[in-house]
C-alpha cells in the first residue's frame, strides 16, 4: 500500500488491485444501486431508495472523521467501481472498520485486501490503538475477511428490539484488532 495525501485528510490508499479514495458526492450513482441490491443488502437491512442514500451521505462525509484521517473510502479496480471500506471514530484510538462490495467483486479477496489497507492506514499513519468490527452471526463472508486481515473474535451480543432479517435472532459477531497484535502479525 502506498499513501498519498487527498486534498483533505483522507489519503489515497493503493493495492495491488485496488485504488481507494476519500468517498465523494460524485459515487452518489453507485451507492444508490449498490444499496437497491437486495443480496448486498441482505445481511444489513432492507434495500434503500435514493433518497435514503441521499441522506446518509451527510454523515459518510464527515468532515470530524475526514480531519482525523478516518471515514469513508471508494474502492476502484481498474477504474471500476466495487464498493465502499470506512473506518469510523468511535473513540481515542478506537475506530471501527467496515465495507460492503458489488457482487461482481465477492469471492476474489478485494474486501481483504482493501481491509488490510485501511488498518495499515488506521495503526500507522492515525496512530489507532485499536479497531473494532461486527456483523450478524450468519454472515459467514464478512466474519471471514475478518479472520483473513487478523480480527480476532470479541464475542456476540443480541440487541432488542429484534430485527426481522433472517438469522438476526443470532445476534452480532463482534472482532478486534489492537495495533500492538496487528504489529506482531505484519511486522509493521
Amino acid at each position: 500500500m502506498s499513501p498519498r495525501r487527498a486534498p483533505r485528510g483522507r489519503p489515497v490508499l493503493t493495492t495491488g488491485r485496488l485504488v481507494l479514495r476519500p468517498l465523494s458526492w460524485d459515487d452518489l450513482p453507485e451507492l444508490e444501486a449498490l444499496d437497491a441490491d437486495p443480496e448486498v443488502m441482505r445481511f444489513l437491512d432492507r434495500p434503500r431508495t435514493p433518497a435514503e442514500v441521499r441522506e446518509r451521505m451527510l454523515s459518510r462525509l464527515d468532515p470530524t472523521a475526514d480531519a482525523m484521517g478516518l471515514g469513508y473510502w471508494a474502492g476502484l479496480e481498474r477504474g471500476r467501481f466495487v464498493g465502499w471500506w470506512l473506518l469510523s471514530p468511535q473513540g481515542p484510538g478506537l475506530a471501527e472498520i467496515g465495507w460492503r462490495l458489488h457482487p461482481r467483486a465477492w469471492g476474489r479477496g478485494l474486501a481483504s485486501e482493501g481491509a488490510a489497507a485501511l488498518l495499515e492506514h488506521g495503526f500507522t499513519a492515525v496512530g489507532l490503538d485499536r479497531v473494532v468490527a461486527e456483523t450478524m452471526v450468519v454472515n459467514q463472508a464478512s466474519r471471514g475477511v475478518m479472520r483473513r486481515i487478523g480480527m480476532r473474535p470479541a464475542g456476540v451480543v443480541h440487541r432488542a428490539p429484534a430485527s426481522p432479517l433472517p438469522g438476526a435472532d443470532e445476534g452480532e459477531w463482534l472482532a478486534e484488532l489492537t495495533a500492538h497484535d496487528w504489529r506482531e502479525a505484519t511486522n509493521g
